[in-house]
């Protein structure tokens, strides 16, 4: 493997993370959430969804075993009151049996947090419950109006072949020194990218291993997350470090995938 496609360097953390994240609302059971851990994927990012409880699973067990140091867990939380986010964070952190998380992360801001939440946040930091405060969003122009803000220290932001905005709205703003990490999902839009039904004529669709290669082959970008079903799904996830960087043909053909299914799949944002 490319260690430099393998591994990076959480922006301003100093956090060592590997590049393919782990999203645990999908359904894949806690074996597939250990194994891609063993292979060097230990952020654990917990979001939504009803489905995170194998990753919960994995993450105790993983603790059990004294590897807490090696993993970089990620809590998102949509409360915009500072006490509810609070209440909620801690729940979280009891259902993972930690004490702390890495980070704080305030899920789906398409404008800029309220300062008693960013203030409540930066409290719940000196607390010791979590070490660094995040942010999601689908606004790309916000990410690069907040990238100077020392608060905020890792962003999530929607990037794909068929979302490609975030290249010019918001990741030249993070090239930087000393830059926010930064983290992309929805690197398969909602599974459109993979369906036949989506491509340009005579196109074969393309496999999620293709999708996070697309993001992780972007200077910047820290992290891809994927967001498995199964164990094959994982499997095949872990592929995408092995195969290292697109080739310029692998590239072009994405890109004009993405660009198809763009104009013609539908779906949510722009």
């Amino acid at each position: 493997m490319n260690p430099d496609f393998t591994r990076s360097t959480l922006g301003r953390t100093g956090l060592e993370v590997g590049r393919l994240g782990l999203a645990g609302s999908y359904g894949a059971p806690a074996r597939a959430f250990e194994s891609a851990f063993e292979q060097g994927c230990n952020y654990f990012y917990s979001g939504s969804g009803r489905r995170r409880s194998s990753m919960k699973s994995a993450i105790r067990s993983l603790v059990g075993r004294g590897q807490r140091d090696r993993m970089v867990i990620s809590i998102q939380t949509y409360a915009r009151l500072g006490i509810m986010t609070e209440v909620f964070f801690k729940q979280a952190l009891k259902s993972m049996n930690i004490d702390h998380a890495d980070i704080l992360m305030l899920g789906w801001h398409n404008s800029r947090p309220s300062n008693r939440l960013i203030d409540f946040s930066l409290s719940m930091k000196e607390k010791g419950l979590a070490r660094f405060i995040g942010m999601s969003g689908h606004n790309r122009k916000l990410f690069a109006d907040l990238a100077q803000e020392p608060c905020f220290d890792v962003f999530h932001i929607r990037y794909n072949p068929a979302h490609t905005g975030a290249g010019t709205d918001c990741f030249p703003a993070l090239e930087q020194e000393n830059p926010p990490g930064l983290v992309t999902y929805t690197a398969t839009r909602w599974g459109h990218l993979l369906k036949e039904k989506h491509m340009p004529p005579g196109e074969r669709p393309l496999t999620a291993g293709d999708c996070y290669r697309f993001s992780l082959s972007v200077p910047g970008v820290n992290i891809c997350l994927c967001g498995p079903k199964n164990e094959d799904q994982m499997a095949h996830a872990l592929t995408a470090l092995s195969l290292g960087p697109l080739t310029p043909e692998e590239q072009e053909r994405i890109t004009r995938i993405g660009t198809y299914v763009h104009d013609n799949a539908g779906g949510f944002f722009s």
